[in-house]
């Protein structure tokens, strides 16, 4: 099936979120028919592969029985990969906006775990590019006959900024960032995350697709660790609102891994295992993003917050999978 080319995408991406709005919210608020059961024996593709996460789930995969399509990204580098030599590991190049790539890359696997992260220095075109790329993926998905769940890497930013923000008690997995705001105060990150996401939530119901999204806090780990992450932009505010939050790069994997073999997961998930909401932490959240700054950060203004984003969904969800996770 011929895909529609970038620019008809951007031009029409309120129309497209137009038309799945009321669908969107409407499946996010039901609970999915069970799928078959996870079988560790299984194919299945990562893709970013060569990013952090990728790379870490791609390791966890194999560690738990699975064979592994490694699809990393032309600006990856996979090659210093310690699962590189495994002989259940076949790599793959690919780029989110080569459709012919992308659909290679999935063809023999029943599940893929999307966690594509644009390049750091955010700006409008990373919106443009993680919209066409989400649409590729699951469109890719869609035409695959083999393909039976797609676990989708979003971010938290797709969550938390609105214009009435501060009149929110608890943002949960019904929230989603304003276009609009984000747009206003150049939050490219968090429009680009909306976007995509409410993209590959339109593509998967009308196609059929099983897809569950991790909304990801800010990950501790890699490249992503910076204070010029492009998630950190707003962070005062993000304090201030009491939805500043970081999450480590074993329990989002376990999150991943967890959400994939579990058939009763549906929707979209709040991951995160530290809320930053006293100064003391803001404090030391500075310091493992500047740890070679000379001199230690202050806190002298910074009150304690009131944690207002829960991630009761997913505790609920690890806690039933007990001793599914265990190494």
């Amino acid at each position: 099936m011929p895909l529609p080319p970038l620019t008809y995408l951007c031009f029409n991406i309120r129309s497209i979120l137009s038309d799945y709005h009321f669908s969107i919210s409407l499946a996010l608020s039901l609970t999915m028919a069970p799928a078959i059961e996870r079988r560790t024996e299984e194919t299945v593709c990562v893709l970013d592969a060569s990013s952090t996460l990728g790379s870490a789930l791609v390791e966890r995969l194999l560690h738990r029985g699975y064979t592994v399509h490694a699809a990393t990204c032309a600006r990856g580098d996979a090659a210093d990969a310690p699962w590189m030599e495994n002989k259940r590991v076949r790599v793959f190049r690919s780029d989110p906006l080569d459709y012919q790539s992308i659909a290679a890359a999935f063809r023999g696997c029943s599940g893929v775990f999307y966690t594509f992260e644009g390049d750091s220095s955010y700006d409008e075109l990373m919106v443009e590019v993680e919209v066409m790329a989400a649409h590729n993926v699951l469109e890719a998905c869609a035409q695959n006959d083999t393909v039976e769940k797609v676990v989708f890497t979003s971010s938290m930013t797709a969550v938390i900024w609105k214009e009435n923000r501060k009149m929110t008690e608890n943002v949960d997995e019904r929230d989603w960032s304003e276009p609009n705001f984000c747009r206003k105060f150049k939050l490219w990150h968090a429009l680009a995350k909306m976007l995509s996401e409410k993209t590959a939530w339109a593509l998967a119901m009308d196609r059929g697709v099983q897809m569950v999204v991790v909304n990801a806090g800010l990950l501790l780990a890699g490249l992503e660790l910076s204070p010029s992450s492009p998630y950190l932009k707003g962070a005062p505010e993000m304090y201030n609102d009491g939805v500043l939050v970081t999450v480590e790069l074993k329990f989002l994997v376990d999150a991943h891994i967890c959400i994939f073999e579990n058939p009763a997961t549906y929707g979209r998930y709040l991951c995160f295992n530290w809320a930053v909401c006293c100064p003391e932490d803001a404090v030391k959240l500075s310091q493992m993003l500047s740890p070679s700054a000379p001199h230690p950060p202050s806190s002298d203004g910074l009150a304690v917050i009131q944690q207002k984003i829960q991630s009761k969904k997913l505790s609920k969800l690890l806690l039933e999978f007990g001793d599914g996770l265990a190494e």
